[in-house]
């Protein structure tokens, strides 16, 4: 019963990687510059992604919550191939807008069911004491996959920016059998009455009632947001200070490498630095990068870059983990979802304006101001996140 149980994170593995085999990422920008969109047009778009996934988000981890997280991720796979699937022959904005909103659909319905499954099949043979270590490794599939792909990805875009797109749908389609062979984890704790009163109370419990799992979940969000617009922010740059478009996705693959193997000891920076530390430095570098970058356009900011993926290793199996602490396995996949709710929610208001700001006035100028609106977001909800890890540690002492 248990190695059954134990071949979900092989297969968890092999859905992470078709998630995250990104051909199209570093020649996105190029490519949506070359049908003739503006960084604006770049930003609007991920917006009404981030809308698509915003709109779903929580009714899918909740929909995850009761009828399993199998069913959601087999949809979700399939509805990123077929998303990528409409990106491979369309040439106009409006086309590229159906097809952002049908990958969001897919992101949101993968969203936190990925997660909650990998925590329930190790809580089924009792490992869970092993979720953060095994989220980083998952974490860091995800990046060794975004990695290679973007050498891949660059060369395919030497020959024609559509390429990525047609090898991309084709690695989507990877992770359909690999959801379908999913065996789902037993619960202990199901929903009584299922229905959008629960998904409202479970919300409710998350963002309101419950302080520590409030303020994990709006400082995760902040990190998460800044980490999501940065690599946005990346192919900018790239173009900025000239760097030849073979080159966009060797870098983008020495930095997603350093992210994913960064990813797998992450909690040994925890063990080392402590809880206190920890998510403070993440503060520092991840908004400190955007400040030092707006003030080195040049080449010297690759270096920058390189400090900023390092810290994201860390920030992202970290702060999951610190969500996943707080709550239980009826709700587990719902409120990883109103995480990545609020990061959507977060990116949709603040994108648009960079890009118009980009377009406006300067890369520089809108790196900057990115910094200074992540670094007081997250300064906010810091304080409280402190203590109530102290209050945590305390209680288990």
């Amino acid at each position: 019963m248990g190695s059954s149980y134990s071949q979900n994170i092989f297969r968890l593995y092999i859905i992470k990687c078709a998630k995250w085999f990104m051909l199209v990422m570093p020649i996105v920008v190029p490519f949506y510059q070359d049908n003739g969109l503006s960084m604006h047009d770049v930003f609007f778009l991920r917006a009404i992604y981030s809308v698509a996934i915003v709109l779903l988000e929580i009714p899918s981890g909740y929909f995850a919550d009761v009828w399993g997280r199998k069913t959601t991720l087999v949809a979700g796979t399939v509805m990123g191939a077929v998303g990528f699937g409409i990106y491979s022959f369309s040439y106009r904005f409006g086309e590229f807008l159906v097809a952002e909103m049908v990958l969001g659909v897919g992101q949101s319905l993968i969203s936190g069911s990925d997660s909650a499954l990998l925590y329930d099949s190790l809580k089924a043979e009792k490992r869970e004491s092993e979720y953060l270590k095994l989220e980083g490794r998952v974490t860091s599939i995800g990046n060794f996959a975004e990695a290679i792909a973007g050498v891949l990805g660059g060369l395919l875009a030497t020959l024609s920016l559509r390429y990525p797109y047609y090898g991309q749908t084709l690695v989507a389609l990877i992770g359909v059998p690999a959801a379908l062979s999913l065996k789902e984890p037993p619960r202990d704790d199901r929903h009584a009455k299922p229905g959008w009163k629960d998904i409202l109370q479970v919300v409710s419990h998350s963002l309101v009632e419950n302080k520590k799992l409030r303020t994990a979940i709006l400082y995760s969000s902040v990190i998460g947001t800044a980490t999501l617009t940065m690599a946005w922010f990346v192919q900018p740059f790239f173009k900025e200070i000239s760097l030849p478009l073979s080159m966009f996705g060797v870098l983008w693959t020495v930095l997603n490498l350093l992210a994913g193997l960064v990813s797998i000891i992450a909690y040994k920076f925890e063990d080392a630095l402590g809880q206190k530390r920890t998510v403070f430095l993440i503060l520092v570098f991840i908004t400190g990068s955007y400040v030092a970058i707006s003030q080195t356009m040049t080449v010297w900011g690759i270096a920058i870059l390189v400090i900023f993926y390092f810290v994201r290793g860390i920030a992202t199996p970290v702060l999951k983990n610190y969500i996943i602490q707080y709550t239980t396995s009826a709700n587990r996949a719902t409120v990883l979802s109103v995480r990545s709710f609020v990061i959507r929610i977060i990116f949709a208001g603040v994108g648009p304006f960079l890009g118009w700001y980009t377009d406006q006035f300067s890369l520089g100028s809108a790196l900057a101001i990115a910094g200074m609106v992540f670094f007081t977001g997250g300064f906010i909800v810091l304080l409280p996140f402190l203590q109530n890890r102290s209050r945590m540690r305390q209680a288990n002492q």
